[in-house]
């Protein structure tokens, strides 16, 4: 009887992670719906004298598009590091600033320039299997050019920080995952991800 509430608990949980992603973007699209666009169409109807629904997300979207043209110049990034500073200040808005930046630092780059592949390798001890990220290789000039691969060893639940080491081949082990699973099972401290080793 344990088992089966252990089990049924732990997928419930599970179920609620999985659901979080989807209830933030259905709560976002909501707000961007009845708090922005509804006011901005009722703005401008007074104007024009006629309804444009979607007008106010438009002009959302063109003022988020401003904002990243302004903050690619000079002038712009020099403000934005002023403000960056201030809110380094506000322990609230710090930690949620500091968690946005790092996940828009980790997906504003293209899977293929970032992680290769996700590998396993021991770590710390023997028999003690992390998930790491394979982002390059290096020759042993010394050993007859043997290769070593440069693998990322993230830290849950932030893949922004971690430890690089150099391996072997042989000393790391393929789970036939992709690189979107072993991200999801690090992002989540393993809660959500590949439940078994495929290969």
């Amino acid at each position: 009887m344990r088992k089966i509430i252990s089990h049924v608990k732990r997928y419930i949980v599970r179920g609620i992670i999985a659901l979080i992603p989807l209830m933030l973007s259905v709560l976002a699209i909501h707000f961007l719906y009845t708090t922005v666009d509804q006011k901005i169409t009722s703005l401008f109807e007074g104007y024009i004298g006629f309804r444009l629904p979607g007008m106010g997300i438009l002009i959302v979207l063109t003022a988020i598009y401003l904002i990243g043209l302004i903050t690619s110049n000079a002038v712009g990034s020099f403000y934005f590091n002023v403000l960056e500073r201030i809110s380094s200040r506000i322990p609230l808005v710090k930690t949620t600033y500091s968690v946005g930046k790092q996940l828009a630092a980790t997906l504003s780059q293209p899977e293929k320039h970032t992680f290769k592949r996700a590998v396993l390798v021991e770590y710390l001890k023997p028999g003690m299997w992390t998930v790491g990220f394979i982002t390059g290789s290096v020759l042993d000039r010394k050993n007859n050019d043997e290769p070593f691969y440069k693998i990322f060893i993230p830290t849950p639940p932030n893949p922004t920080s971690g430890t690089i080491v150099l391996v072997r081949e042989t000393q790391t082990r393929d789970p036939g995952w992709s690189v979107r699973e072993a991200l999801n099972a690090v992002i989540s401290a393993g809660i959500i991800g590949p439940e078994e080793i495929r290969k």
